[in-house]
């Protein structure tokens, strides 16, 4: 959030938003506030020097441990939109800057010996020992108190009326109160080491060393006309395995400029008390307490491969100070500033996970295409994205797109694929969805119309709901089935009407049984929630209810396990008739066969549980009975949930090792979801949120893989197809919202090829309506 912070004369209230002024000193309206800085680091000083620039009463020390020039790390990037609020914030600081930056535009990836070259970019950097010089001139300058080499003493929360805690990631302040601030500290796999290069890089550049024991690699960019910074990074069994662990400080740095010696031309690297560390995601569940405030790193941490940290404690500090003109109450101030930028860094600590996900599982993308190789990295954390990057740097994108294979004008959503003896003309799958409308687990009208509008609007594949196998195996009284001959008629009443009236448009069944999560009522009037009445029996792999008020099912017998697969198998010969194109097995969600997959819902002894090879026997069993029952040129997809968001449950390297199992069963691809397997989950929404996991079986296995969660822009579909982190994407809300999601996504990229047909009766809406003016006339005259 940008804003604009005005000066007001003491007692005045005032800023370019609500006005409603300051917090009052505890220690009464005729004192002057008190403030303690902690951390003499940049958040922590521009804190003190904001706030005593808006109220030159304010009483405001610092307190650093360390001496003035003691620092750690080289370089410092800042953006263009933290520039901005530094500008409008305090221009004296913004100038003194401004001098000192060093810009680029160039984004380098060197790997295997060549280098692709991104630009467009904008940055903005500058060495961090001078951007502390700038900010103790200034805070020295304003008058606020810097003490240096001296610990901030225990009581300051007692004898002032504000404890700005920026005392960083090791914060004692935050640990002082973690029975409140609750802090939750994630360590990853990859050690690092913050060097220096005495030559500037024209770049940001990275480079990729494959060595004999793994892979490692360098982040660098230029703060000084005659420095860069240089980060080596690797993941922890890589870094044993090379004996850095062994060695000492100025051994480790020669050994790291002998191995990326030819970027850094033969020159040696340089330390900072530099040591090897491992990457900590801090999260706080609160950040203030009474009168002490967290801000930086001690509130949150961002991974450096998005050069967040500093970025993110100045405009903490931003926020902060423009939070206490805004209120009338330190309270409410700082309320306030949380409120305003939790979400902030929350998106921020979720593009940098992926990011820093996407470094730790460097190897797996080491062989995809050159070009591909340069795009995944420069996209990996979802900030840039295919259209971003095309306004940046068109021949960079247009060359990613060739390689590809993209015709001209193609964008990649609409580059077909082909799954067994099925070409899907598109990308765009629609997501099953149940609608829980059928009368008796017959389909009717609402079903015809629902899929059909949905075929109508230009996706390559439209899949079913999920359809039920059997009576007892219904979610809810309106789920449908392929349990009879009646519902398959009507299925195929509804797939004739695709293949007829949407030619190219593929439609798919999902096959599934609700396991332990049946006889409830329909979402809308309660998910998850048992029937008032007329429940039926539950059977899954072991008799664990879902939820406490839900029916605890039966372990299903021997017996009862050879009726379900005959179930299935009898279900998909229903299915073949009524016309699909394509069958999906449901293993995912925490129905039946996901409940033999997870170690959290399958507790039993017998060959059906216990290691992962047996907890996979009987959903395979039934993937075998199915293939061997549906046409053999039609393909079969798989949707499993590749992580249950709890603690004990599937893991990402198992997620893997059940898509290997499939796959090497017949199965064409993995859809890949997660979660919703426990009630007690956590998971970590956001955008595109369940896209790594479809990335990490594509790349680990090399099967196909349906990309599924939170994906709702053309814009992100692209990027994930372009990257290779994907073959399909399915969208599920967005074709709620709107039925002819792909044609207007086709129209929106200008984009008239045979990936997306307009309808004959709807060509003439193939453009965006158009809209009255709002642009006013230009002046033509001065005077």
């Amino acid at each position: 959030m940008e804003r604009t912070i005005v000066d007001t004369p003491q007692g005045a209230r005032g800023t370019a938003r609500a006005t409603t002024g300051r917090p009052q000193s505890h220690t009464g309206p005729d004192h002057p506030l008190r403030v303690a800085v902690i951390g003499g680091g940049p958040g922590g000083l521009y804190a003190a020097a904001l706030l005593k620039r808006l109220d030159p009463t304010r009483d405001i020390t610092v307190w650093e441990r360390n001496a003035p020039d003691d620092t750690f790390g080289f370089g410092v990037v800042l953006s263009d939109e933290t520039l901005g609020g530094i500008e409008h914030a305090d221009p004296t600081v913004y100038r003194a800057l401004q001098r000192d930056f060093v810009r680029w535009d160039d984004i380098d990836i060197v790997h295997r010996g060549v280098r692709h070259t991104s630009g467009g970019h904008g940055f903005a950097a500058l060495g961090r020992r001078r951007l502390l010089e700038i900010l103790h001139t200034r805070c020295r300058d304003l008058g606020v108190r810097l003490r240096f080499r001296t610990g901030a003493p225990d009581d300051l929360p007692h004898t002032h009326d504000l404890v700005v805690a920026a005392d960083g990631i090791h914060s004692t302040t935050r640990d002082r109160y973690a029975d409140v601030f609750r802090p939750r500290a994630t360590a990853h796999r990859c050690r690092y080491i913050w060097l220096a290069t005495d030559f500037p890089f024209g770049s940001f550049r990275f480079d990729i060393a494959e060595t004999e024991h793994g892979v490692m690699q360098l982040h660098g960019y230029p703060y000084a006309p005659d420095a860069s910074t240089v980060i080596i990074e690797m993941r922890e069994e890589v870094w044993r395995a090379a004996g850095f662990d062994e060695l000492g400080e100025a051994e480790s740095i020669e050994r790291c400029a002998k191995i990326f010696a030819e970027a850094l031309h033969g020159r040696p690297l340089r330390s900072n008390n530099s040591t090897w560390t491992t990457f900590r995601t801090v999260v706080n569940e609160r950040w203030s307490h009474g009168n002490v405030v967290l801000l930086g790193d001690a509130a949150h941490t961002a991974h450096f491969s998005i050069g967040s940290g500093t970025k993110l404690a100045v405009e903490d500090a931003l926020a902060l100070a423009a939070c206490l003109q805004e209120q009338d109450s330190l309270p409410e101030a700082l309320t306030a500033y949380e409120a305003e930028r939790r979400p902030v860094v929350a998106s921020t600590q979720r593009a940098a996970r992926a990011s820093l996900e996407w470094f730790e599982n460097l190897a797996l993308y080491l062989d995809q295409p050159p070009r591909q190789f340069a795009f995944n990295l420069l996209t990996r954390s979802r900030r840039v994205t295919h259209d971003n990057l095309r306004l940046r740097d068109a021949h960079f994108t247009q060359a990613v797109e060739r390689e590809f294979g993209c015709p001209p004008g193609t964008p990649p959503m609409f580059t077909p694929f082909r799954l067994r003896g099925l070409t899907l003309r598109n990308r765009v799958v629609v997501s099953p969805m149940d609608m829980y409308s059928a009368v008796d687990g017959v389909p009717g009208d609402f079903h015809l119309v629902h899929l059909g509008a949905r075929a109508l609007g230009g996706a390559g594949l439209v899949v079913t709901e999920m359809v039920c196998v059997s009576e007892e195996g219904r979610i809810t009284p309106g789920c449908a089935g392929l349990y009879t001959g009646r519902q398959a008629e009507a299925w195929k009443r509804i797939t004739d009407f695709v293949h007829a009236q949407a030619p190219g448009t593929a439609i798919g069944v999902q096959l599934g049984h609700s396991g332990r999560k049946g006889s409830t009522k329909v979402m809308w009037e309660g998910m998850d929630e048992p029937l008032p009445e007329g429940n039926w029996p539950l059977v899954a792999a072991s008799p664990l209810p879902y939820k406490p008020s839900g029916q605890t099912p039966r372990e299903l017998s021997r017996a009862q396990l050879t009726d379900l697969r005959e179930q299935f198998a009898a279900a998909a010969c229903r299915a073949a008739r009524a016309g699909f194109d394509l069958l999906e097995l449901h293993c995912a969600h925490g129905y039946l066969l996901s409940g033999f997959l997870s170690p959290l819902t399958n507790r039993r002894t017998d060959a059906y549980g216990g290691s992962l090879d047996k907890r996979l026997r009987f959903p395979l069993e039934v993937f075998d009975a199915v293939r061997t029952a549906w046409p053999g040129e039609r393909p079969m997809t798989v949707r499993i949930s590749a992580t249950d968001w709890a603690e004990g449950g599937t893991s990402a390297e198992e997620a893997v090792e059940i898509a290997r199992a499939f796959a090497a069963h017949g199965a064409d691809a993995i859809d890949v979801s997660t979660g919703q397997v426990v009630a007690d989950e956590r998971p970590d929404f956001g955008r595109s949120y369940q896209t790594p996991f479809a990335d990490r079986i594509r790349h680990a296995t090399g099967v196909p893989v349906i990309a599924v969660g939170a994906i709702s822009s053309w814009d992100d579909v692209n990027s994930l197809i372009l990257a290779g982190r994907t073959d399909l994407c399915a969208l599920a809300r967005p074709h709620l919202y709107d039925p002819h999601w792909t044609l207007h996504a086709a129209a929106e990229q200008g984009y008239t090829g045979p990936a997306a047909p307009w309808p004959a009766p709807y060509r003439a809406g193939s453009r965006r309506p158009r809209t009255g003016r709002t642009d006013a006339p230009k002046p033509r005259l001065s005077l």
